[in-house]
């Protein structure tokens, strides 16, 4: 157990680098907007909205090389990206070109949320394998929380402060490239490829008591080795299909990467001062990590679905208090707080499962391709919604664009009472078997 934490844990800080590179660029918006006087569309879109597209592009092609190379090795080429858009960003002198490096930044983030999860999913025991995965979400938070502090830390040191902010991801980014070549590839991916002898052996490390011959006979039963013309989008697969995107649909209807990515400025328009602003951001970013925990923590025991039913219930409260405090001008400390509480609901629900989730629900043979889907359809979401947040704010105003996100919230409820179906303890073998033949007994 311990070599299969500790590749997990590597796995992981491709999580962290994702959090980091996502949220660093909320320190340098303003001013980035001021040096290059740029509209509110060109910003939202070109300066801060790149990255976004970049990741949507990672997500549609990530499945190629994580199972062309497998997923060690994609991990290793995640960490280059995450490095080279890092420094490149920080050297940066007009618009486009930082637009450029954020865009490859975005590729790594994108490759990541499918790559990562794979892996882990693949190495960890049923009874461990949300907690294991669940650390990817943990290092996602743990890197916005690092991304908060670096910004507040860093954001007196001058006029050239956001190339520090920036810059400093080259250096985590580094240690995990190094990192990722100390680890193995998956035995299932490499059963897959036919390599069973190198499978036999990580495996072994893996689960000692485990049979290995069993593994080969429900990989090849589920159809991995034989039907690989197969496409996620046969009617077989409809339901997981189904699945993936309801998920990742709800994750990013509930705001909350409009919200990490503008969070001073959505601070500032209620009322606070810019410093305050900063160390409010910190204050989300530890509120996120320590939630993350409580989720990380009950997913193994609680199971996905009530999860989301805790997270479902705070988003609604949260979001609907966040509207009426920007509608009613309640000022001070009234709208941290309720975002604070927003955070929370997202860490212990969303947060904590989506990547688990997505990574458990497809067969072996279309995993990649699965997960493929439910990314992109998370990250072309994510994309768009904050690529519209300061054309909204100053159109229709910050309460109603929160109102509409506590009405999504209210769908996303009706999804996971009705049609959300439980995955917990389950092996990825017998789970998709369930989930394509035998979805009417899934739910209970």
């Amino acid at each position: 157990m311990k070599n299969v934490f500790y590749w997990s844990i590597v796995a992981a800080l491709a999580g962290l680098l994702f959090g980091f590179d996502t949220v660093v660029i909320s320190g340098a918006d303003k001013k980035l907007q001021t040096l290059w006087e740029s509209t509110d569309t060109f910003h939202g879109f070109v300066v801060m909205g790149m990255a976004l597209w970049g990741t949507v592009v990672g997500a549609l092609f990530g499945a190629f090389p994580t199972q062309r190379l497998g997923r060690k090795t994609t991990l290793f080429w995640i960490g280059v990206l995450y490095t080279f858009s890092a420094g490149g960003s920080a050297l940066a002198n007009d618009p486009f070109i930082f637009a450029l490096f954020r865009f490859i930044g975005g590729l790594g983030v994108g490759i990541s949320t499918i790559a990562a999860p794979a892996y882990i999913s693949e190495i960890a025991p049923p009874k461990n394998r949300g907690r294991l995965v669940g650390l990817y979400q943990f290092n996602l938070v743990f890197g916005i929380l690092l991304a908060f502090l670096s910004n507040y830390a860093l954001s007196d040191i001058g006029d050239n402060a956001w190339r520090w902010m920036m810059g400093v991801e080259a250096f985590p980014a580094i240690i995990f490239t190094i990192l990722c070549l100390t680890i193995p590839q998956s035995p299932r991916w490499l059963i897959t490829q036919g390599k069973l002898e190198k499978a036999k052996s990580i495996y072994t490390l893996i689960a000692p008591e485990g049979s290995f011959e069993r593994l080969v006979q429900e990989i090849n039963q589920s159809g991995t080795t034989k039907n690989k013309s197969e496409s996620i989008f046969n009617i077989k697969y409809r339901f997981p299909l189904k699945l993936a995107f309801l998920v990742a649909f709800f994750n990013q209807l509930s705001g909350i990467n409009a919200f990490l990515y503008y969070a001073p400025r959505i601070f500032e328009e209620g009322g606070l001062g810019e410093s305050t602003s900063l160390l409010s951001s910190v204050g989300i970013g530890v509120t996120n990590l320590v939630f993350t925990c409580v989720g990380i923590s009950l997913i193994d025991k609680k199971g996905r679905r009530n999860l989301m039913y805790y997270g479902s219930f705070g988003y609604i409260i949260s979001l609907s208090l966040v509207a009426c405090a920007f509608f009613f001008e309640w000022g001070g400390l009234m709208i941290p707080i309720f975002l604070f509480l927003f955070i929370a609901s997202h860490a212990i629900g969303q947060g904590a499962i989506i990547w688990v989730y997505i990574s458990e629900i497809f067969p072996n043979h279309l995993r990649n391709s699965g997960q493929a889907f439910g990314t992109s359809v998370h990250w072309v979401l994510a994309a768009i919604i904050p690529s519209f947040v300061p054309l909204l704010f100053g159109a229709i105003g910050a309460g109603v664009v929160f109102s509409i996100f506590a009405g999504f919230m209210v769908l996303q409820l009706v999804f996971v009472h009705f049609m959300m179906p439980e995955t917990k303890g389950i092996s990825l073998e017998e789970l998709s078997h369930k989930l394509i033949y035998d979805k009417k007994n899934s739910k209970k």
